[in-house]
């Protein structure tokens, strides 16, 4: 599955537009990424950016777009509302999906590097990318902001992670950036069936981290605690890593509370969302649902629908669209408009920008008028990795309606996590089956490489072996994910509800034909490999699974055949 990271620089210029278009110009002429807002503020003088992407290529034009406000924006010359020490003032690294803040952190580490040495800015590492730990607080790093950047770049302890930390004409103009890896941002409005901004007010202060004021006597009007420092106490609010506030909305006609959670680890949305509730309902109020304002994290959602699932006694082992309906349905997101996850997911929205036209999204009937045309391609490769994947679903349903089967409600989390593998199993395979004809495709490029030269000749040799040796390596991976369909069919048909073990069978069926298929494309591609100790041992396993599969569909066909009797 691919990666993704979100960046988000804000630049230190918010009134001219003219400069804000050619810094975001970057981003749309940038390859492997999409621009998703572009926030100016004129008070501020200052605009956030926000693009997503796969890392190497985020980390690319990142940096494209710090130069770029390097040589356009001149910090001796800005004045706003907002603090700020640099043309790039922060360009935060965010983990979308499928890459870990860890290995964000890293990404951050390498554009930092970058930034440093080859644009001579000074930078500062911070939030889960900091290489000290009193970096990691935003504010220190940009303590003084702008105007004690001369002084601190030249002390022992702010020296910058990277970059100059002395104060020339160039580092006078850029001032410094802070590049940092840090959690995703998602900013939600909980619609309340009240018009009431101060009972909006209570329940934003119950949940927030941050809390509410400590009182003596009566909690409402009594005379607010004080520190020895004169800071004034907090009752802190049950939910870390949130802000919140209530306020009412004329365009709904409803007061809300809105809440921005800066920590969707330390709190989810729908953890979010059940807290609000149950704090709403101790005031007599009933959260009707949520207003996720701007893009939202694939795993939010799907991590919401695995809660309500798992409360419901449900198998978690359903389609993705399944469980996008259940989190939309469970937080009431379409409560005040229409909700498209197409549209509001960032995953889904990157998909939508790739316009490669993929077999798995068209019809049946036109997947096999495809294979059946004079194109070599698809060919066995990937009707072997979708021979596969329709064993995996045939065991997934089995496993699924064995759940939901009256009478068996205790055992509905043994089969949930049966379904849940063969979802894994089925979505991988699912990705072969393009993969395999992509592979393919690499081959016939690589032919069509100039050979007019002995260098050219040399280099399309080299290109037709790396692209011979990755069809060789896919349908492999074929082989491997489809024996894998052996045990969660076996599981089906030994355990699983009996009335639907012959589709537990056929799925067996369809591992070994997807195991078998894909060994010959295995062989057919490996006999050309140049490296022949690699193209034997890659065969010679093949063969291996095939044998096994053949002998594990055999057994499994007549338990189902004994079973059915």
């Amino acid at each position: 599955m691919k990666q993704l990271i979100e960046c988000v620089p804000n630049f230190s210029e918010g009134r001219n537009m003219g400069v804000i278009k050619q810094i975001t110009q970057e981003i749309e002429k940038s390859e492997g990424v999409k621009l998703l807002d572009v926030d100016p503020g004129f008070t501020t003088n200052r605009t956030v950016v926000t693009f997503v992407g796969t890392p190497d290529e985020v980390v690319e034009t990142a940096f494209k777009v710090i130069k770029k406000a390097q040589e356009l924006i001149d910090m001796r010359q800005h004045h706003g509302d907002h603090p700020r020490f640099g043309a790039t003032d922060v360009c935060p690294l965010v983990p979308v999906s499928n890459i870990t803040m860890e290995e964000t952190a890293v990404y951050a580490h390498k554009l930092a590097k970058r930034v440093g040495e080859e644009l001579n800015i000074p930078v500062y590492c911070y939030e889960n990318a900091a290489k000290k730990p009193k970096r990691r607080n935003l504010a220190n790093c940009r303590a003084g902001e702008y105007e004690a950047l001369k002084e601190r770049i030249g002390s022992a302890e702010w020296k910058p992670d990277f970059g100059s930390s002395v104060y020339s004409e160039s580092v006078a103009k850029s001032g410094a950036t802070a590049i940092g890896a840090r959690d995703f941002l998602l900013a939600v409005n909980f619609n309340l069936n009240t018009t009431s901004t101060r009972r909006a007010n209570a329940i934003a202060f119950d949940v927030r981290e941050k809390g509410r004021p400590m009182r003596e006597g009566n909690p409402i009007t009594g005379k607010i605690v004080k520190d020895e420092h004169g800071n004034t106490v907090n009752i802190p609010g049950t939910l870390k890593g949130t802000k919140a506030i209530g306020w009412y909305i004329d365009e709904y006609g409803i007061a809300q509370v809105s809440m921005n959670i800066t920590n969707t680890n330390e709190t989810p949305l729908h953890i979010a969302f059940e807290e609000v509730s149950e704090k709403a309902a101790k005031c007599g109020i009933r959260v009707t649902g949520v207003e996720i304002v701007g893009l939202v994290p694939r795993k939010t959602l799907l991590d919401a629908a695995d809660f309500y699932l798992t409360k419901q006694e449900r198998s978690l082992g359903v389609s993705e669209k399944e469980k996008m309906k259940i989190a939309i349905k469970s937080m009431g997101l379409d409560d005040l408009k229409p909700f498209d996850p197409q549209e509001k997911v960032i995953e889904y929205l990157i998909e939508k920008e790739d316009n490669t036209k993929k077999l798995v999204d068209i019809t049946c009937s036109a997947f096999a008028d495809e294979t059946a045309s004079e194109s070599p391609a698809p060919g066995g490769g990937s009707i072997s990795a979708y021979m596969g994947a329709l064993g995996a679903a045939l065991g997934t349903m089995v496993a699924n309606l064995s759940a939901h089967k009256p009478g068996w409600d205790d055992r509905w989390e043994e089969f949930s996590k049966w379904a849940e593998k063969g979802q894994k199993i089925k979505d991988e395979l699912i990705y072969l089956v393009d993969e395999d004809t992509n592979s393919f495709n690499m081959i016939m490029s690589a032919f069509g490489l100039p050979k007019g030269t002995d260098k050219e000749k040399e280099a399309r040799a080299e290109a037709i072996q790396a692209a011979t040796k990755y069809a060789t390596e896919v349908p492999f991976r074929t082989i491997q994910r489809s024996f894998d369909v052996f045990e969660l069919c076996a599981a089906m048909i030994e355990k699983g509800n009996p009335n639907s073990v012959s589709d537990a069978g056929v799925g067996a069926l369809c591992a070994r034909a997807a195991v078998t298929g894909a060994y010959l494309n295995v062989k057919i591609n490996a006999k050309d490999l140049s490296d022949k100790v690699f193209a034997t041992e890659i065969t010679q396993t093949a063969y291996d699974f095939v044998q096994k599969a053949n002998t594990l569909e055999k057994e499994l066909i007549k338990k189902v055949e004994d079973i059915i009797g």
